[in-house]
């Protein structure tokens, strides 16, 4: 929804210089210049200001004619245009333009808009073109189609014992943790895990995971990992998780669990369960594996692959990713097709893990060792948006 205002303010900002040499003659006249400006769009309108000023105070008047122009931003729909005059006092350098931008809550890309200087009196024309820049990225609202598989709230014979549905304005921290670094974790990962909303966030029902491409911190790419180690753990069950994925190249997402024994037993001792790893270069594959430690100490990795039909990926509707956990099994679907059917049969050399508390760990990572780096057909930023997950015993 958006909300816009009509107002034009004039402002002339008390900054003058001296008269003892300050005042401009024929032949010398003062420059006048117009500054960009950038700021991140309210949910409310709210004013651009626009600085104009001298380049040295003049002992006379010195006027200015203004004007704005679109840019990625539409008068009448993100701005109020305007056009007019100002007067910069004499023995004064600046004054400001006011104008309004609409009110807004929707996460969209960044938009400019402009404002051109011509006509000056008693001065002559410096820097005459302005940009501003509205900032739309760090918003918090960014509905999208919910077309796709679901699956039911209660099955005979399960209790439902824990959910997120995700309807809230913001992540419940009583469930999830935030985990941040750039450290590659392991995989040689490329992005830094923050706990800014710009790369986790609740709208319109769903968990928001947004990777984008920024420096921050020494990394090219931001992103986040959400865990609920500490907070929340399972045994066994049904475990249910709706989502709709990135798929380009470089991208992977993940819905997964660990031990919780992590900090006593390291990984893979610990277990891993990978309810759903995409690599973004094959959109239309998922792919549900466990991991354990064998006896040599090795990794040892039992996994089936998941596909969609030809002409269809990953992102273009949500999907159902599930297990069935049970005393020395796991089953994994997509969609309630079962396509892996893990039990300790499998585990040939070392301890089956799977039979112990694991917590939940979303994310969405960024280049790697199983991935590679984005590239050129890389679009940024990549979400990946989760319904809900519901865990039933």
């Amino acid at each position: 929804m958006r909300f816009l205002w009509i107002f034009l303010v004039l402002g002339v900002a008390a900054c003058s210089k001296g008269s003892s040499g300050g005042g401009s003659t024929t032949g010398n006249q003062p420059s006048v210049k117009v500054s960009d400006v950038t700021q991140a769009r309210q949910t409310q309108a709210s004013a651009f200001r626009f600085y104009i000023d001298l380049s040295t105070a003049s002992q006379q008047a010195v006027t200015v004619s203004y004007t704005t122009a679109d840019g990625t931003a539409k008068a009448g729909a993100d701005y109020t245009a305007a056009s007019g005059t100002v007067t910069i006092p004499a023995g004064q350098t600046e004054v400001y333009v006011d104008v309004s931008v609409a009110g807004d809550s929707l996460r969209q890309a960044d938009q400019t808009f402009y404002m051109q200087l011509s006509n000056p009196v008693n001065s002559t024309l410096g820097t005459s073109k302005a940009t501003a820049t509205i900032i739309n990225s760090d918003l918090l609202y960014l509905p999208t189609d919910t077309t796709g598989y679901r699956t039911p709230k209660s099955y005979p014979g399960y209790t439902l014992v824990w959910s997120d549905e995700f309807n809230g304005n913001s992540l419940n921290t009583g469930d999830w943790n935030y985990e941040q670094g750039g450290n590659g974790w392991g995989n040689h990962e490329l992005e830094n895990y923050t706990n800014r909303t710009q790369n986790a966030f609740v709208s319109a029902g769903n968990l928001i995971i947004e990777a984008r491409q920024e420096s921050y911190s020494g990394s090219n790419y931001t992103s986040a990992r959400l865990t609920t180690q500490g907070k929340r753990s399972f045994t066994f069950g049904r475990i249910d998780i709706r989502a709709k994925l990135p798929v380009a190249k470089g991208m992977w997402p993940a819905l997964w669990m660990l031990g919780t024994d992590i900090s006593s037993v390291p990984w893979p001792g610990c277990g891993e369960t990978d309810i759903m790893e995409l690599v973004g270069s094959n959109p239309n594959r998922v792919t549900g594996s466990l991991h354990w430690q064998q006896a040599g100490g090795s990794e040892g990795t039992y996994n089936n692959n998941y596909f969609l039909p030809s002409g269809q990926d990953f992102s273009q509707q949500f999907h159902v990713f599930s297990i069935v956990w049970q005393n020395n099994s796991v089953q994994f679907l997509v969609d309630d097709q079962v396509y892996v059917n893990g039990s300790s049969a499998n585990v040939t050399s070392g301890t089956y893990p799977f039979n112990s508390p694991f917590f939940f760990i979303f994310n969405v990572a960024v280049g790697g060792d199983w991935p590679g780096s984005p590239d050129g057909t890389t679009n940024f930023p990549q979400r990946m948006y989760v319904d809900y997950v519901r865990v039933f015993q």
